[in-house]
């Protein structure tokens, strides 16, 4: 039987932007590619050459890029320190997660990114049978498919209310502020950030973790809620390495039934000669009092709630301004000549008010009516205050209400929550928090209600002046036969709204109370005195303003203002956040450290955890794997047994083995698959031809001995009797890779075979070969050593990539 077989091309591309540094990553369930080019510029490929999307920051360059592990953000780490998530289906940056801490003004590079998934343990499942339930009579009527039991509990936890809601629709595209200023202003970002929970994540939780040069080690879940950022300087079995400063994270794994993860440091300062393998406990994913995907999701969905807020409330603001912009402009001209005059009335509001009630027209105002403002300015007036009352309507009526609708929602839970679990679990919030929060939602409430009844009754009014106002610029512009047809219209004037218009929606409107600025000064000077008032609640203590307001009394200005509402509320919710995350952080343990070090500097490494699955055991077992650089055809496995209890890690051991590339091929890149197979790019250095072994380094034939540090492990051929190989080929004329990606089989969206994705050296080639499902041997060639094969140039006329596979 013939062992040698070619590898299946995937996709191939030729990228029309050169890839900067490494700054490449593969999808895990779809066939995209994200590269940074031009240092601040990333772009998403499909693999037949079509560019999908790119995306860019002013002013910042990346560092770091990684997809999450089901496809659907791609993190990328920029140089202002912050962790922007880019949806699959979206250019824009949906979540902004700030990750390193600004020092003297400029902040630490984010130098590593990765993405775990782990499952809660808890016994009741969704969709899960109950075999040791009786078989009832009733499930005979039930069909076989249903014929399961669900866990009411469980459903009943999960049952998500806001799904039955209309969608929140999208804000415009002019008007926001910030970093979210286009987030939410189509209706695929909205879906994208709003994502309905899924039943089957509710045992799932999400952890992106990120390594900062400073030695920062950052841990957020469920896409964007941070937990905090942690110094950790590792301590061995000989205690902690001296004089070697900070560490930097540049490596993780993890297993999903496996609360631990391993991470990969490494010192700062001076050659890179030692690695520290340390545990990372999440005990809170292990044992938590509360479910915590429920609670992440939650909290995650609030705080893209108040950021809709923020934004909604920002266009508000902004399209109410627009509607006294123009006018004013218009009407301050006028003022200044009436000031001017040594007889008539002294401001705009006497002339106008004058005007209708005897309609004289004062030779300054009608000056200003035929020649300053005319048909002309009319029409942009009544525009600009038409077109903006009715924005601002659409966005009370159609976004802001509806998110506090949701918020109100999404706090009832959390109050049954804090409820529920008492003050005898730690789980971050109480009821009281949660609360205050409700109340300060129902304050937004009512100003958003006053607000949206004063819209109305300015618009109502407004129309009836802008008529008038247009009749007055045509009758005093017009002939005395024109003039006498405008004087039968002005009889169905209704001059009561006119008078009232002019009187107290010309120079300022009733609506500045909510919407209008407000002095640094009084603005903390009235919060103050609210916070003093903290035994009445927001609502009473906002409503008595309004009603002070109305009866001409003083009153705190601050608080009917819907962007300090909003903001109150924004911080507020922060400290509950806050704290939630404290009471994660401080069930995350960082155990005893392993040094992995030959006292040589080290080119390539790679770290794997894998979960101990026999019965009788429980923990885990990390390997890592390292290529020194003055000896790159050595590869050296490093195998840490660490027991696990009740999600908390115990005392390591370790054992080590190495292996040699024969015939002076060397080693370009290497990866961890899976549990059985570690994939090694090589070159051959008589031929300069490139090759992809395949070694399963979990085989009982691999001699693992007591491992010692400083010390180079014992070292076997590949292409002996104990690491015998199998040689598939395929075709790639031309093409040396620098750089490997490993992704395995996916069955997210379709079927998708396991992948090695290779970058060619000019940085613009790249090409991805699906590996085969199962990497068989023959026991005939067992024996065959690596100089009695073929040489690669003699397997065909043009040049050919192996990949060589060893067995187990």
């Amino acid at each position: 039987m013939s062992l040698n077989r070619q590898l299946q091309l995937f996709s191939s591309s030729t990228l029309s932007v050169p890839v900067s540094g490494k700054l490449i990553a593969c999808n895990p369930v779809i066939d995209l590619t994200a590269t940074v080019g031009d240092v601040n510029v990333i772009y998403v490929w499909r693999g037949s050459n079509q560019l999908v999307s790119k995306h860019t920051e002013r002013n910042q360059k990346v560092d770091a890029i990684k997809w999450k592990e089901d496809g659907q953000f791609l993190a990328a780490g920029w140089s202002d320190g912050v962790v922007r998530l880019i949806g699959l289906e979206s250019n824009k940056a949906v979540h902004h997660i700030r990750v390193a801490a600004s020092r003297d003004g400029q902040p630490s590079k984010i130098e590593f990114i990765a993405w775990a998934r782990n499952e809660i343990d808890r016994q009741s499942h969704t969709g899960r049978k109950h075999d040791g339930l009786p078989d009832l009579p009733w499930r005979e009527l039930v069909p076989d498919e249903k014929k399961h039991v669900l866990d009411l509990p469980h459903e009943l936890t999960f049952l998500e209310v806001e799904t039955a809601l209309p969608k929140i629709s999208p804000l415009p595209l002019s008007g926001g502020t910030g970093d979210d200023m286009f987030v939410f202003s189509t209706a695929a970002s909205l879906e994208f950030v709003f994502r309905p929970y899924q039943p089957e994540d509710s045992d799932n939780v999400h952890v992106m973790i990120a390594g900062t040069a400073d030695g920062g080690i950052h841990l957020s879940i469920y896409d964007s809620f941070v937990i905090g950022t942690f110094q950790h300087a590792p301590h061995t079995a000989r205690g902690s390495p001296s004089g070697k400063g900070a560490f930097q994270l540049c490596g993780h794994s993890s297993h999903p039934k496996v609360s631990t993860h391993a991470l990969l440091l490494r010192p700062k300062e001076g050659s890179l000669t030692s690695l520290y393998v340390v545990p990372m406990d999440l005990t809170f994913i292990h044992k938590s009092p509360i479910n915590l995907s429920l609670l992440a999701s939650k909290t995650t969905t609030l705080q893209n709630l108040l950021r809709y807020l923020k934004q909604a409330q920002s266009h508000m603001i902004s399209e109410w301004k627009s509607t006294r912009e123009l006018p004013g402009r218009f009407l301050r001209g006028v003022q200044e000549d009436l000031e001017k005059s040594p007889k008539g009335p002294v401001t705009i509001v006497q002339a106008l008010y004058h005007t209708v009630a005897t309609g004289h027209v004062f030779p300054q105002v009608k000056e200003w009516l035929v020649d300053s403002l005319a048909e002309r300015g009319h029409k942009r007036w009544d525009k600009a205050v038409v077109s903006g009352l009715q924005n601002l309507r659409s966005l009370v009526h159609e976004n802001f209400l509806p998110a506090l609708e949701r918020c109100g929602i999404v706090l009832s839970r959390l109050l049954g929550l804090a409820r529920f679990h008492g003050s005898s679990d730690n789980i971050g919030f109480t009821a009281s928090q949660i609360e205050k929060l409700l109340d300060m939602i129902a304050a937004l409430t009512l100003v958003s209600y006053k607000i949206l009844l004063g819209v109305m009754d300015e618009l109502d009014h407004f129309t009836c002046f802008s008529s008038w106002l247009r009749m007055e610029i045509d009758k005093l512009a017009s002939s005395s036969a024109a003039a006498e047809e405008l004087t039968e219209k002005e009889a169905t004037m209704d001059n009561v709204k006119v008078l009232t218009y002019i009187q107290r929606y010309l120079m300022g409107s009733p609506l500045g109370v909510y919407l209008g600025d407000i002095a640094a000064e009084e603005r903390e000077k009235d919060w103050k005195v609210a916070e003093e008032n903290s035994g009445i609640s927001m609502l009473e203590l906002v409503d008595q303003q309004l009603k002070n307001q109305e009866h001409g009394k003083p009153y705190l200005k601050a608080l009917p203002k819907i962007d300090q509402l909003v903001n109150h509320l924004t911080g507020k919710s922060a400290i509950v956040f806050k704290e939630i995350a404290e009471a994660e952080k401080r069930s995350v343990r960082f155990n005893q450290a392993v040094e992995i070090s030959t006292r040589e500097k080290i080119w390539r490494h790679d770290v794997h955890l894998c979960s101990r699955s026999k019965a009788t055991e429980s923990g885990i077992t990390t390997f890592v794997t390292t290529v020194p650089e003055d000896d790159k055809n050595k590869i050296f496995f490093i195998r840490t047994v660490i027991p696990v209890a009740n999600g908390i890690s115990g005392t390591p051991s370790s054992s080590a083995c190495g292996l040699a590339l024969p015939n002076g091929a060397t080693v370009v890149d290497i990866k961890f698959l899976d549990d059985e197979s570690l994939l090694v790019l090589s070159h051959l250095k008589d031929e300069q031809s490139p090759a992809l072994v395949r070694i399963g380094y979990q085989s009982p034939t691999l001699p693992y001995s007591v491992y010692k540090e400083g010390e180079r492990p014992h070292t076997i051929d590949i292409g002996g009797p104990e690491m015998p190989y199998v040689p598939l080929f395929f075709n790639a004329v031309g093409f040396v890779p620098i750089q490997m990606e490993i992704q395995r089989a996916s069955k997210t969206r379709g079927e998708l075979p396991a992948r090695v994705c290779l970058l060619g050296r000019d940085r613009t080639v790249y090409k991805t070969y699906a590996l085969p499902d199962h990497f068989e041997t023959s026991s005939g060639a067992l024996a065959r050593s690596w100089t009695e094969r073929k040489s690669w140039k003699q397997q065909g006329e043009v040049e050919e990539d192996v990949v060589m596979e060893n067995s187990q």
